[in-house]
């Protein structure tokens, strides 16, 4: 989804991209169009048979914590990778990106302490991948200030739709809607807020710079990647529905797809011996194989 939304609205002779929208390093064409794609997939799926019974946690925070710094770490190659070049521009892109994250991680971490008292690791680690995933639009097109607020603007978003969420019947379970659909189209219309010609003379203006316009092109470009990204997965999720079917079953859902795909765990004994109907296994209750699906 990304790449053909990259060539036929965003890449080099896309229409937005003449029409003049800003996106640096692919906030739309990735994460937004990432993001509503899993909102499809998850409303035409439906939830587990096991969903909000069990519930969803890491099986290794300090494994979060380390991937999460080696995403914060690549960051920094896309984005001020997108200057093409190891010049001004790219130092711009990397503070920016840098910033970004630190600011969302903090306003993470304060949310979460606001709300529950308690500040977790693993919110600290959505925190800061939300706010690369905001500035990814900006990064090359505003200054380290506006890279301030479109950080935390992006951690306020993702975090009040994950509480949302949580009150539903969606089950996405990495809330990849909030944190990337979201945080997405919060870094694009940001970036028609904060872009300046100051940071970037060969970018454009936005809002705060005078050029109001820049918010309805990057409006517009918000709407065609959720229309092209929505159209498409539910085209490929029907088809694939209908030909290889696309949801597993109620005892390999409860058994795991580790166990029932490939016959074995990634931890020995973590969630026990292959289960019979009636057997407790992590939490659920495994049924008969004949029972509906």
């Amino acid at each position: 989804m990304g790449g053909w939304g990259d060539r036929v609205e965003c890449g080099a002779g896309g229409w937005l991209q003449k029409l003049g929208a800003l996106d640096f390093a692919g906030g739309t064409v990735v994460h937004i169009s990432a993001g509503v794609s899993a909102l499809v997939a998850a409303r035409m799926l439906g939830p587990r048979k096991d969903f909000k019974r069990i519930p969803i946690v890491p099986h290794n925070v300090p494994l979060v914590l380390l991937g999460a710094g080696l995403l914060w770490f690549g960051w920094f190659g896309f984005n001020a990778g997108s200057a093409l070049a190891a010049n001004g521009l790219a130092a711009l892109a990397f503070t920016n990106t840098n910033t970004a994250a630190a600011t969302a991680l903090l306003t993470w971490v304060g949310l979460d302490l606001m709300r529950t008292g308690k500040a977790t690791a693993v919110g600290a680690a959505t925190g800061l991948v939300v706010g690369l995933v905001g500035i990814t639009p900006a990064a090359g097109y505003v200054t380290a200030t506006a890279s301030l607020a479109i950080g935390a603007l992006a951690a306020l978003v993702s975090y009040t739709a994950i509480q949302i969420r949580a009150r539903t019947r969606l089950d996405d379970s990495l809330d990849v809607f909030s944190c990337h659909g979201l945080a997405g189209v919060a870094g694009a219309l940001l970036t028609g807020v904060f872009a300046t010609k100051v940071a970037n003379p060969a970018g454009g203006d936005g809002w705060l710079a005078g050029n109001f316009a820049q918010m309805g092109v990057q409006l517009l470009a918000v709407v065609a990647t959720v229309a092209l990204a929505a159209t498409a997965t539910a085209v490929i999720m029907t088809l694939v529905n209908a030909t290889l079917g696309a949801k597993a079953g109620v005892r390999e859902q409860l058994t795991g797809l580790d166990l029932s795909e490939h016959g074995e765990e990634a931890y020995f004994g973590e969630q026990g011996a292959t289960p019979v109907p009636g057997v407790a296994l992590g939490g659920g209750v495994i049924v008969s194989s004949a029972a509906p699906a």
